[in-house]
């Protein structure tokens, strides 16, 4: 399943909307695509969702779609 993560890129400073930021990434659950992102980055996640449908096909055309991938450890 493919999940948007909205994030802000450290978790000292406040959350602001205008500096929210969003990737992408490919994992089994929602659970599993929080425990990626937390244990490979320094991110303050604000939300995962998950990409199914017409919700998809959207993101991959009109938005700058990139899965990210992170080393397995």
């Amino acid at each position: 399943m493919i999940y948007k993560v909205l994030y802000q890129k450290d978790k000292i400073v406040n959350p602001r909307r205008e500096t929210t930021q969003t990737l992408f990434i490919e994992a089994d659950n929602q659970v599993e695509a929080r425990t990626m992102v937390e244990d490979n980055t320094p991110y303050n996640i604000e939300l995962i969702q998950e990409l199914t449908g017409n919700s998809l096909k959207y993101e991959q055309e009109h938005a700058d779609f990139k899965l990210t991938s992170f080393d397995k450890k």
